[in-house]
């Protein structure tokens, strides 16, 4: 079948070599332009933009495909790359009517959620912050809306208790090349069956902004956890901010003797939370260090029981 394909970040790359290693027609693709990255800001190209390279897949960067020049231009490009499907993978821009309507096969998208569930730009951060147990890809017929296209194939896998979001990204980012494959299979064997979402049962996930991060010690220590494994938390130690990248909930004892956000055991680093259980951290990077072991930390740094973190 002959493919264009619409990616940007990291994500997207295992969709985009899984049709180019599956013998399909990659005739073009669409990323977002290259952005000044690093001390020197040294323009640097898409993920995506990267693997297609390696593949010697031409290449497109328009600004945008809604309005202006670029967009004028970019739909010239597509009708002349005439092809049968487009595959969008978070490629970080909302396809206009024209473009929609353009393939013989329409557009289809690969979210990774289970759908209607977090829509939006931020579906697997916030399945992990709001403490899911499963989650998964959906391939879905894209439509005007954001992410409202009727449903298509669905592969769904558990979230691990202490599992972070940057290992489930990749975990479903391979899923999602898994549901690609099946899904386009299912297109030419004439077997695929469309489902419409029930707007009912929707959730909207939302961008992820940096104030979210504070972890604020009066609230239960399975939120903070959630937190800390979803989009990395961040606290204050004598002033000095502290990162914290993993962590575990525990029981601690004789927590009504601890105020809120206290360390209550110097050996574990493990710290107060507002349902009286504990916070033990795990990995850290605190202020002007590199990111480490916790015990590696602790080797070096005294800390009081009783210090209050946060102030």
């Amino acid at each position: 079948m002959r493919i264009v394909f619409m990616g940007t970040p990291d994500f997207a790359v295992p969709c985009l070599k899984a049709l180019a290693d599956s013998g399909h027609d990659v005739a073009g693709v669409f990323t977002q332009p290259d952005k000044p990255k690093g001390r020197g800001y040294k323009m640097t190209p898409t993920p995506v933009k990267a693997c297609a390279m390696e593949y010697g897949i031409p290449v497109y960067q328009p600004l945008s495909l809604r309005k202006g020049e670029d967009a004028l231009k970019a739909m010239e490009t597509l009708r002349e790359l005439a092809p049968e499907l487009i595959v969008v993978v978070a490629y970080g821009q909302l396809l206009p009517k024209e473009v929609l309507e353009l393939p013989k096969y329409k557009c289809i998208n690969i979210h990774a959620s289970l759908l209607p569930a977090y829509r939006g730009a931020a579906p697997i951060q916030w399945s992990v912050l709001n403490g899911e147990s499963r989650t998964g890809v959906t391939s879905m017929l894209m439509a005007e809306g954001l992410d409202t296209g009727d449903m298509l194939i669905k592969s769904e896998t558990e979230i691990g208790e202490d599992e972070t979001s940057s290992s489930l990204h990749d975990r479903l980012s391979e899923i999602g090349a898994k549901v690609l494959l099946d899904t386009i299979a299912a297109i030419e064997a004439g077997t695929l069956t469309a489902e419409k979402q029930d707007d009912s049962l929707s959730s909207y996930a939302s961008r992820i902004t940096k104030e979210m991060s504070v972890l604020d010690f009066s609230r239960p220590a399975r939120e903070l956890h959630n937190i800390i494994r979803g989009i990395t938390g961040f606290t204050t130690l004598e002033g000095r901010r502290l990162k914290i990248y993993a962590s575990s909930v525990t029981e601690i004892k004789n927590s009504e003797s601890f105020k809120n956000g206290a360390v209550v055991d110097t050996e574990k680093f493990i710290v107060k939370c507002g349902d009286g259980m504990g916070l033990e951290f795990r990995e850290i990077q605190p202020e002007g260090k590199k990111r480490m072991k916790t015990e590696d930390y602790l080797r070096g740094k005294k800390i009081e029981a009783g210090t209050i973190l946060g102030k």
